[in-house]
């Protein structure tokens, strides 16, 4: 992948093809949860969750070091465990949605994620993905290269340290799920379940704390609780970023802005090992999961199986994925993400 041409797997929808709105009608059938399986994808997941983390805690005495490199490891399904809070979220894991939200609330403790704050967030992301007008909520804040020009050296500086790989899946992960998901921030005047859930997840975090530190004291914490939850935040956080930072993604002013196009266009096809698609819980079918967001995770396969087109539209390998890290700027003119370095020597600003 270059910067200056886009990502070889970038297979536009062909003409003759559904439009996005078209897409929607096709996708419904797939909609239908089917309940033993929903419960075993939780069981599989979930279990061995708490299997590894109680081979941690054995391990301590051993070596704190490899205890870690475990720990850490499990961050894997924790993340799958944050997957099925997100089905959960949009209703979709479940036929009926109360079981969903206990469902979603319950895990929302172990991804350190207050689950109504976080559905609410995600809801306006999905609202309004790809549109220049209403950016800032449930996204990655991206300029454009109009906007970065017109800021002074010190709004520049701001947005270049934000926009760091060292700031977004280091740091930034840290602040999120440490920090910032302990108060309802952007949404303080989100009534009193947006409080409750914060607060609710919040003391549930500290009795698991608790609970790590009367089994193994500050050693465990550190060794096995932090590992795990900073390797599950930083692999969501870039998940969640290459997902629709990529080069030939979809933006618009909220005039030419239509929510299908966008989500067809401005999410990715992540296309990774199976093992790996399964840790994730297909999440790399994005595109899809954009078009109709109601379809269980598992079942999001069968619909790349049925339709060629959204198999092989905006697929994104991983070594491809890599080189997004250096995308920026959304170039209005171009319709397409631009490094820093590409849009000064294309635009000849300092």
């Amino acid at each position: 992948m270059t910067s200056e041409t886009p990502f070889e797997g970038a297979t536009p929808v062909a003409a003759a093809d559904p439009s996005a709105s078209d897409w929607v009608r096709v996708l419904a059938r797939y909609r239908q949860p089917d309940t033993g399986r929903s419960i075993f994808e939780i069981a599989v997941t979930l279990l061995p969750f708490f299997a590894i983390w109680g081979l941690c805690f054995a391990l301590l005495s051993v070596s704190p070091l490899l205890s870690a490199i475990l720990a850490g490891a499990n961050g894997l399904f924790l993340v799958r465990l944050f997957c099925i809070q997100h089905d959960c979220g949009h209703g979709s894991f479940f036929s009926n949605r109360r079981v969903s939200d206990w469902v979603g609330r319950g895990l929302g403790v172990l991804t350190l994620t207050p689950y109504d704050v976080w559905r609410k967030s995600h809801a306006m992301h999905h609202s309004a993905a790809g549109n220049l007008g209403r950016r800032g909520i449930g996204d990655v804040m991206t300029l454009t290269v109009e906007e970065y020009q017109s800021r002074n050296w010190f709004g520049r500086l701001k947005y270049r340290a934000y926009r760091n790989p060292a700031v977004l899946f280091l740091l930034g992960p840290a602040y999120v799920f440490y920090i910032e998901n302990r108060l309802p921030l952007g949404q303080m005047n989100g009534g009193w379940q947006i409080w409750t859930s914060s607060a609710g997840t919040t003391l549930g975090v500290l009795a698991i704390l608790l609970g790590i530190l009367w089994l193994g004291g500050l050693t465990a914490a550190l060794f096995i609780f932090v590992p795990t939850t900073l390797v599950a935040a930083t692999l969501g956080v870039w998940l969640f970023y290459v997902q629709h930072q990529f080069e030939v993604t979809h933006w618009d002013q909220p005039d030419d802005w239509d929510v299908h196009e966008a989500a067809l266009h401005g999410s990715s096809h992540y296309v990774m090992p199976r093992w790996l698609q399964w840790f994730t819980a297909n999440i790399g079918i994005h595109h899809v999961h954009h078009l109709y967001s109601r379809i269980p995770f598992y079942r999001l396969t069968e619909v790349l199986r049925d339709h060629r087109t959204l198999a092989e539209a905006q697929k994104l390998s991983i070594a491809e994925s890599i080189a997004c890290a250096r995308l920026h700027l959304w170039d209005e003119k171009q319709r397409r993400l631009l490094s820093f370095a590409e849009a000064r020597r294309t635009y000849a600003f300092a």
